[in-house]
């Protein structure tokens, strides 16, 4: 069966998108998972990064479950639809951790919405990616597209939903879609790595910067309330004692 997932790794929660019979393509009931999911990572206090991945090693998300549409994603049914999906890429976006994601293979649509709501994304050298609404007659809401603007510009964006093809991991990287490329088998072990040494760092400082580059009004807050930290102070203290600060994000 189609399922989200948590697997937890030391302070670092893997989040499964497990449906690899359809090359983990996300049905109804996925997308409806997954606020429930992000609300249970954001509240563990031993979960430092969320990394996103999809189940096996053929694809990330390759897209919705097209299967479904004409019953969940048509007529009067359309718009509950759109509600789960947004609700899902709202919860991923907005989670109050480092967020990455650990693409391999093919990276579609709405798989690649789910990427782009990450902090950091790394690819798979045999990454194919590709936003395909005009091959379905599908509509992008400019929420839904303002991202992916942000990330490579409306020119480039504008290529890739005109033509709907698929690209490479190379493009990818050169595009900014991804910020990495890694060999297939060296992929995990990276991201894995690369969000141990986020989680050791500062949770306050982070997500600071978080709402700071994503212009969220509440960075302020949180900007100010760093000085007043139990971790500012731990910080200072490990660096005048020459040792490795120990972090507890308050």
């Amino acid at each position: 069966m189609s399922e989200v997932r948590i697997e937890r790794r030391g302070p670092v929660g893997w989040l499964v998108f497990d449906h690899e019979e359809r090359r983990n393509a996300m049905t109804l009931d996925m997308w409806r998972a997954v606020p429930a999911l992000c609300a249970e990572l954001e509240q563990d206090p031993d979960i430092r990064v969320v990394v996103l991945r999809g189940a096996g090693e053929r694809a990330f998300i390759a897209g919705a479950d097209i299967s479904q549409f004409q019953t969940s994603r048509s007529g009067s049914s359309g718009g509950g639809y759109e509600q789960a999906t947004e609700a899902a890429y709202n919860a991923i976006a907005t989670l109050a951790k480092p967020v990455l994601a650990c693409i391999h293979g093919f990276c579609i649509g709405g798989g690649l919405a789910i990427a782009l709501c990450a902090d950091v994304r790394y690819f798979a050298d045999d990454v194919r990616f590709a936003l395909p609404p005009a091959k379905l007659g599908i509509g992008y809401s400019p929420d839904g597209l303002q991202t992916l603007v942000d990330l490579v510009g409306p020119a480039v964006a504008k290529e890739m939903v005109y033509g709907a093809e698929l690209y490479d991991a190379e493009t990818g990287v050169r595009w900014g879609v991804a910020n990495h490329m890694l060999p297939k088998d060296e992929l995990d072990a990276h991201v894995q790595e690369r969000a141990e040494i986020m989680a050791s760092r500062a949770p306050m400082s982070q997500l600071a910067a978080k709402l700071a580059i994503a212009k969220d009004p509440r960075a302020a807050d949180v900007v100010a309330a760093c000085f007043t930290s139990d971790d500012y102070a731990e910080g200072v203290a490990a660096f005048m004692e020459k040792r490795t600060p120990d972090f507890k994000g308050q």
